[in-house]
């Protein structure tokens, strides 16, 4: 797992809030049910995602910069440890913002309040 090296951000859309700018990508499928860092199973159908640094059960809204898609996904476990990517997503979140033929994607994580 890798640190959110070279990440930028910027005002959030929310008062109060700092979004962030980097990569996103997201858990293979061989990670479905084993335990995150929050003590929960992964649940590839679920909206969750690992974020290296935000409180477990987080909400944060998701922006892929390519297209604008937009998911909300909760945070339950610690990630990503890829250098230079800032969220790792579950399969579903990943498939709303349109990114699983890529594999990753620019990105804009704002936290919720």
């Amino acid at each position: 797992m890798v640190a959110l090296a070279g990440c930028a951000t910027d005002g959030g859309e929310t008062s109060g809030a700092t979004a962030e700018r980097g990569l996103a990508s997201y858990y293979h499928d061989r990670y479905q049910g084993r335990q995150t860092a929050s003590g929960e199973p992964y649940d590839a159908q679920a909206l969750t995602a690992a974020h290296r640094n935000l409180p477990f059960d987080t909400r944060v809204r998701v922006t892929n910069l390519d297209n604008e898609r937009q998911v909300t996904v909760r945070i339950n476990d610690r990630g990503p440890f890829t250098e230079g990517r800032v969220i790792d997503l579950s399969r579903r979140a990943a498939e709303r913002l349109d990114m699983l033929d890529d594999g990753t994607a620019p990105v804009r994580v704002t936290p919720l309040p």
